[in-house]
């Protein structure tokens, strides 16, 4: 038995041994200079090998934490993350950019990415090759793009980036209030009128201007005259009335010749 011990242990012994004099794996990057690394990872990253960018941009940051490099490779960083369907990495990056550098020069690009990112990541709330049923998404992205680009063009007004962050702003309003909508379309198909009526309103009041708002009052009055709440079906009706004077709804109803994403 102790003969067998002894026999382990040499044999655990020989195995360390063996492991020292493997030769260890050789970093490439070794001795480059901030300049040098920077070019590689924007090398990288224009030939798409996001992974080999990520890896020569973290490297950069921390061997060079407080060159102008460094900065630069945190807000490339983020972009090579999106691009590499890593969008939850790239939102952190982005994050941590306006926490450490709030008052950089090309912060509101920084905040331009951000709603860019989740923007691309819930295209499907109005995307006609997805089949999943609406009442199954969460709009939750949606609303963090839209709060994004938000802060962009209220802190940038005169950025280069807010014209096209205000038409992405504006779709989203359309594309949530179009959410809200067949949600409440959904309800009035099950009967329940008292839901679908809410949901209506919601879109109504929180997405004025919407062109999801006159299908939105003429469900609020379907509905409300579903409940026999004549008060409501009235006011309602009033509204709709005013504001869509010539509605197709008054004469086709509910039903829809297109499909429910279509926003124009």
């Amino acid at each position: 038995m102790r003969s067998l011990a002894v026999i382990v242990t040499l044999f655990v012994a020989s195995l360390i041994v063996g492991c020292g004099l493997l030769p260890e794996d050789k970093d490439e990057t070794a001795g480059w200079s901030a300049n040098k690394l920077y070019a590689e990872a924007k090398e990288a990253l224009n030939e798409s090998s996001y992974a080999k960018a990520i890896k020569y941009f973290e490297k950069l940051e921390s061997r060079y934490p407080y060159g102008r490099y460094a900065q630069q490779a945190q807000i490339d960083i983020a972009y090579a993350y999106w691009k590499d369907q890593e969008p939850a990495s790239a939102i952190a990056a982005c994050d941590r950019f306006i926490k450490l550098h709030p008052n950089h020069p090309n912060v509101d690009y920084v905040y331009y990415l951000r709603g860019l990112i989740n923007f691309n990541e819930n295209l499907g709330i109005m995307g006609a090759i997805s089949n999943q049923d609406m009442t199954e998404r969460d709009p939750k992205g949606a609303r963090e793009s839209f709060d994004a680009f938000r802060e962009l063009v209220t802190r940038f007004p005169e950025s280069k980036y807010t014209p096209d962050a205000i038409l992405r702003m504006k779709y989203l309003v359309n594309a949530l209030a179009s959410l809200e909508l067949h949600v409440a379309r959904y309800y009035m198909k099950r009967g329940a009128y008292l839901a679908a009526a809410n949901r209506a309103q919601y879109t109504v009041t929180n997405y004025p201007g919407a062109p999801a708002t006159e299908e939105a009052l003429f469900i609020m009055v379907k509905a409300y005259d579903a409940l026999a709440l004549n008060d409501l079906r009235d006011d309602a009706e009033r509204v709709m009335r005013k504001n869509f004077p010539n509605s197709e709804y008054y004469v086709r109803g509910l039903e829809r010749k297109e499909p429910w994403w279509k926003l124009w």
